[in-house]
């Protein structure tokens, strides 16, 4: 058995902008090379769709890898640091564990069914407000919508939007690991910290209970003993967090996969289980999340070797473009009879905890964008995001017919 650093494979240059924009030149010829393995600068790509499912389901050697970022930073031992480290590192594993399991509930099927008339309302308001301009860059009418949500079902005012909305694309800034950007960084912490204690501070003082919020769901457990204060806002942060630029992002790329085909667009306003589809479809084209692991004991798979410290990182879009499991996965294809099989939302113990209510966003919002945003199309250039960080567009600018 050979070390994995010891065997050629291909390299892909997942750091540039190009391809952020166009991932495929490089995977196709990566794949001649190796069917599921390349390297980058900093570790290894898995992009073969059975080696990041049976990869992403190993939690016993294989654990959430940020902890690093924390010390690039120089942030160690701060609330900053902590808060990264309590819900991604590796050394807080069973931690992040009891956290998730403290507020599970409020994020199953039949919640998420619950939540789709708020949700219609909140997609309903922005359509009202941002259709009479005729015009304007989807991905930034796009942000308003999870944060919107969120803000909804933590019974919270829309007053904070604007700042929360700001805070949360400064916070991203983390992942490109640009010391010049820490000042900003921070900065964006101190609002998404202050808004999670204020809101938790002033809620606990109220006599008031609500059995449909979210937020009371998470007090009534900080209360109960599985959370600690300080977890409990860890805890909301981490839900603006998490539910943001996933959710955003992806709304915007099946945006951009639409405006090429007319026809789905048009069958989404007519056909809300079609709306289902290709959001599956789009989770399998295009999945933005890109989970990276450590090698926290070393293991043998697929031939080689990994050895403890190495770094794995799995792109959710490129295992759902392995023509081993998707015949012609290039192709964006709402029909497809697998498109389920996607790995959008990860898999093991670290799947995605808001997989339903994401869902139910995207197929909701779709459908009322569809009946009410009529004829888009393509009025500019687009901006890729960096390809290691939350994938998607920056822009996405078009125009359209408003539909009352």
């Amino acid at each position: 058995m050979e070390a994995a650093f010891e065997i050629p494979l291909p390299t892909l240059p997942v750091e540039t902008a190009e391809f952020s924009a166009d991932p495929d030149p490089w995977l196709e010829s990566a794949r001649r090379e190796h069917p599921w393995l390349a390297r980058f600068s900093h570790g290894y790509i898995v992009h073969g769709y059975q080696a990041t499912v049976d990869l992403l389901s190993d939690d016993t050697r294989l654990r959430p890898g940020y902890g690093g970022i924390v010390d690039h930073y120089g942030e160690r031992g701060t609330l900053w640091g902590r808060f990264w480290e309590e819900n991604l590192g590796t050394p807080f594993e069973q931690a992040h564990i009891r956290q998730r399991a403290s507020v599970a509930d409020a994020f199953t099927p039949r919640h998420a069914n619950q939540l789709r008339p708020l949700i219609q309302q909140v997609m309903n308001d922005l359509l009202d407000e941002w259709l009479p301009r005729g015009a304007f860059d989807f991905a930034e009418f796009a942000s308003y919508f999870p944060v919107t949500v969120i803000c909804s079902i933590l019974g919270v005012s829309p007053e904070p939007i604007p700042r929360l909305r700001s805070a949360l694309e400064a916070q991203f800034a983390l992942f490109g690991l640009d010391l010049a950007a820490k000042p900003l960084i921070m900065e964006s912490w101190e609002v998404l910290w202050s808004f999670a204690d204020e809101l938790v501070t002033l809620r606990e003082k109220g006599d008031e209970y609500d059995d449909n919020s979210l937020l009371d769901w998470m007090i009534a457990a900080a209360r109960s003993g599985k959370l600690s204060e300080t977890e409990l806002r860890f805890a909301l942060i981490t839900l603006l967090t998490a539910g943001y630029d996933t959710s955003k992002n992806m709304l915007t790329l099946v945006m951009k996969l639409l405006l090429e085909q007319p026809e789905s667009y048009t069958r989404c306003a007519e056909d809300k289980d079609y709306c289902r589809k290709v959001v599956q479809e789009a989770l399998r084209h295009s999945g933005i999340g890109i989970p990276f692991r450590d090698v926290v004991a070393e293991f043998d798979y697929g031939g080689f070797q990994f050895r403890t410290g190495d770094r794995l990182v799995f792109p959710a879009s490129l295992p759902g473009r392995d023509p081993a499991v998707f015949p012609d996965p290039l192709a964006f294809n709402p029909e497809r009879a697998n498109s389920n099989r996607h790995v959008a939302f990860g898999r093991g113990r670290h799947i995605c905890l808001g997989q339903f209510i994401a869902s139910a966003q995207l197929q909701e919002g779709l459908h009322l964008i569809a009946q009410r945003l009529k004829n888009p199309q393509l009025a500019g250039d687009v901006r890729w995001r960096p390809f290691l960080s939350v994938w998607g567009l920056e822009t996405l600018p078009i125009t359209f017919t408003p539909q009352s």
